[in-house]
């Protein structure tokens, strides 16, 4: 890519969107276009389409996406097929239709089986059946890498497809309704905390900020203790959803980010699998089984939920009981991505799971 090549962003005030604008930014890219949900509605194709015609971008990362927790996951589940399918089919079919140079689609490592082999390669995917709460999630994000996979394939397109594991960071999505667990874990042990120490203006003032579910701080003392006790916020204990005994791996949101950015700038389909790169098209594109040419966006290191839930109670100075609701699920019991490919690729990640909760609370307390 060029300093000056015109790079369409998606999803560029998000989580990791916004990590990936930023650090474009920092390395000299000068001709960035992003659009909010108000500007752009992606699930419009008429509207998509238009803006492409318009603006015409070289290159294209898909960051965009109908994102949130096991909660939202399981209540929510036609959502999240729907709508992330619709995403995907109009950004990635617009990018073919207007000659995009390259393409970066970012999507989940929620993709692989529920009991797949631990680590996870990108060989396990479509192994065994899916993790039953985030299923619809998942078929829509493997649906896209096939996608970018297909077309790459048939076309001879340069789309790269990459799964992160989870991701937390500046610009996280701290709706205790919507959030993933590591935010949402933040900001319970926060209000906790306050609520813990008797401080209600602190609460008050979080809620201010951030109301839940329409409570906010002109709410009165019964309905914000109400409310925080359905999350399991109490004066004495917070209960938090499972056994806390599933084991995940975290990534910092601006590592993913610099990540994304050294694969779109290095990275090309061929080099995502064995062999001589076959000729799009062809019959032996068609004898070859080229597939699960996606990568896993990692650290490769792992901590049980009740362990992190022991963190944040740390680096918050949290001095409250913390209980486990084990009729609530757990999810997938262990998720460790296999970054080996990653690593090959020439990347590594910086920050620490110790570190990086440490910046994330300093962040919250300052938005």
């Amino acid at each position: 890519m060029e300093k000056d090549s015109k790079i369409y962003v998606a999803g560029h005030r998000g989580l990791v969107g916004s990590a990936i604008w930023n650090n474009l930014t920092k390395k000299g890219y000068t001709n960035l276009v992003g659009r909010t949900h108000h500007e752009l509605d992606l699930l419009d194709a008429v509207a998509v389409r238009r803006f492409f015609d318009e603006e015409q971008p070289e290159y294209v990362i898909l960051a965009a996406a109908h994102v949130g927790g096991i909660m939202a996951n399981s209540i929510y589940r036609a959502d999240f097929i729907y709508q992330n399918l619709q995403i995907q089919q109009n950004v990635i079919g617009e990018s073919f239709r207007h000659g995009v140079k390259k393409l970066l689609f970012l999507g989940s490592t929620c993709i692989y089986p529920r009991d797949a082999q631990q680590p996870i390669p990108e060989d396990a995917l479509l192994t065994s059946p899916l993790e039953y709460t985030n299923e619809p999630y998942a078929i829509a994000k493997i649906a896209g890498l096939k996608l970018c996979e297909s077309f790459n394939l048939q076309y001879g397109t340069n789309y790269i497809a990459v799964m992160p594991t989870n991701l937390y960071g500046p610009n996280d999505n701290f709706n205790l309704e919507t959030s993933h667990v590591l935010p949402a874990m933040i900001r319970k042990i926060h209000l906790a905390k306050m609520l813990h120490e008797g401080n209600f203006d602190a609460v008050r003032a979080d809620l201010n900020r951030r109301p839940i579910e329409g409570i906010d701080s002109s709410a009165s003392d019964d309905a914000i203790l109400s409310i925080l006790n359905k999350y399991g916020i109490t004066r004495s204990y917070l209960l938090l959803w499972g056994t806390g005994k599933p084991i995940r791996e975290f990534l910092w949101s601006e590592d993913m980010a610099d990540a994304s950015v050294y694969v779109l700038e290095h990275i090309d389909f061929a080099d995502t699998y064995k062999g001589n790169p076959v000729t799009p098209g062809t019959a032996e594109a068609a004898k070859r089984e080229i597939r699960n040419c996606h990568i896993n966006i990692g650290s490769g290191k792992e901590i049980t939920i009740a362990e992190l839930a022991l963190l944040v109670k740390s680096t918050i100075g949290y001095c409250g009981e913390i209980k486990w609701d084990s009729s609530k699920p757990d999810g997938t019991m262990r998720k460790l991505t296999d970054v080996s490919r990653l690593h090959s690729l020439g990347w590594h990640h910086s920050m620490e799971i110790e570190d990086g909760v440490r910046t994330l609370y300093n962040w919250y307390l300052k938005n």
